[in-house]
C-alpha cells in the first residue's frame, strides 16, 4: 500500500459518510478524495476517481450499493478494495464480514480483503452477545432466541431525523412488526443460528445510543449454564479486544443507552437471576460509532495496513 492511501467515500453526504469523514480527518495515512456536489451522481465521475484511489467506501442505498461495485469491477486490475456500509453485500459470498471481533482471526481477514462489509447497527449488538454463546456450546442454534433493541432516531435515516427533531416525533414506538428487518440475516449468519430469530426494534426520542437485549431462560440451554458461565464464554472472546469489553451489571439494576455516545466502543453484559434461573443479555453501543461510522473507520484501517484493529 501507498505511504499514503486515498480514500474515496462514495456517498459522502449521508448520516454514516459524514461521521466517516469526521473520523478519517484524525487518521495519518490517509487522504480522502472528493468529487465536486454537482458530480456525486455522476457514473462516469465516480468510476473515474475509483480509478485512482486506493479504497472505495460505500454509503449508499442498497441498490446505488450494487451500481457502485459494479463501476469498481469495470476498472479490472485498477479496481480499488471496496467497503460496503449499506445492506446490500453483509452475506453475499467473497465478502468479508466487517465486525473485527467476530472471532481471533477476522481482523487479519479483513486486512487481507479486497471487499468487506460494515455491520449494521442491531447486527453488531445482537452477534456480539450470541455469536460467543454458541462457540462456546453454551446456546444451541436453533434455541429460538428473541432479539428486543432501542436506538436513538439518527440511525432512522433523513426522514426520521428530521420527524424528530422538526415535529417532536413519538417518545417510543416499535417498528419492523413484520418481522422482515433488514439486519436479520446477517444476525442470523454471524450467530450462527438455524433457527432464525425473532427481533423487535424500536426507536426513542433521542438521537443516538443503543441497547440490544436478549432474554434468556438458562435452563432451556445446553447443560442449563449458569449465568457466571455465560459471562465466561464473553470474556474469553473479548479478553485483549480494544473496542468491545464485558462489563459487570449495574448494581441499580439499570442501563440506559447513551452512556457510549460519541466513542467507538461497545459494552456485554449479563444480567441475572440465578434463584429464577433467567438471564438478560444486553450490549451498549453508539449506533453511530461502533454501529456505523466508527466500525467503518476500523475496518478502513485494517484494510489500508493503519493498524491492526
Amino acid at each position: 500500500m501507498a505511504q499514503t492511501a486515498r480514500v474515496f467515500i462514495d456517498g459522502e453526504a449521508g448520516t454514516t459518510g459524514l461521521g466517516i469523514r469526521t473520523r478519517l480527518a484524525d487518521v495519518a495515512g490517509i487522504e480522502l478524495k472528493s468529487l465536486p456536489d454537482d458530480r456525486r451522481k455522476d457514473p462516469e465521475a465516480r468510476r473515474a476517481l475509483m480509478g485512482e484511489v486506493d479504497l472505495v467506501v460505500l454509503c449508499l442505498p442498497d441498490a446505488a450499493a450494487r451500481e457502485s461495485v459494479a463501476l469498481a469491477d469495470s476498472l479490472g486490475a485498477r479496481a480499488p478494495k471496496v467497503l460496503d456500509a449499506s445492506t446490500a453485500h453483509r452475506v453475499a459470498p467473497g465478502w468479508v464480514y466487517g465486525f473485527a471481533e467476530l472471532e481471533s482471526c477476522q481482523a487479519a481477514r479483513i486486512a487481507a480483503a479486497r471487499r468487506a462489509v460494515v455491520p449494521g447497527c442491531y447486527a453488531t449488538g445482537a452477534i456480539s452477545l450470541l455469536r460467543p454463546l454458541v462457540d462456546a456450546g453454551l446456546l444451541a442454534p436453533d434455541y429460538p432466541v428473541t432479539i428486543n433493541a432501542v436506538s436513538g432516531y439518527s440511525g432512522g435515516g433523513k426522514k426520521m431525523i428530521a420527524a424528530h427533531e422538526e415535529t417532536g416525533g413519538p417518545a417510543f414506538e416499535l417498528y419492523g412488526l413484520g418481522l422482515e428487518h433488514k439486519h436479520l440475516p446477517e444476525i442470523a449468519a454471524y450467530s450462527r443460528l438455524t433457527r432464525r430469530p425473532i427481533f423487535v426494534p424500536s426507536v426513542g426520542h433521542y438521537r443516538q445510543g443503543m441497547l440490544v437485549s436478549v432474554p434468556l431462560h438458562l435452563d432451556t440451554l445446553p447443560g442449563a449454564p449458569t449465568a457466571a458461565a455465560l459471562e465466561a464464554a464473553l470474556q474469553a472472546r473479548y479478553a485483549g479486544a480494544q473496542r468491545v469489553r464485558v462489563v459487570a451489571p449495574p448494581a441499580g439494576g439499570r442501563i440506559e443507552p447513551e452512556a457510549l455516545n460519541d466513542t467507538d466502543n461497545l459494552e456485554v453484559y449479563v444480567c441475572a437471576n440465578e434463584a429464577q434461573r433467567q438471564a438478560v443479555l444486553v450490549a451498549r453501543l453508539d449506533n453511530l460509532g461502533k454501529g456505523a461510522s466508527g466500525a467503518a473507520v476500523q475496518n478502513i484501517r485494517l484494510m489500508l495496513g493503519l493498524s491492526h484493529g
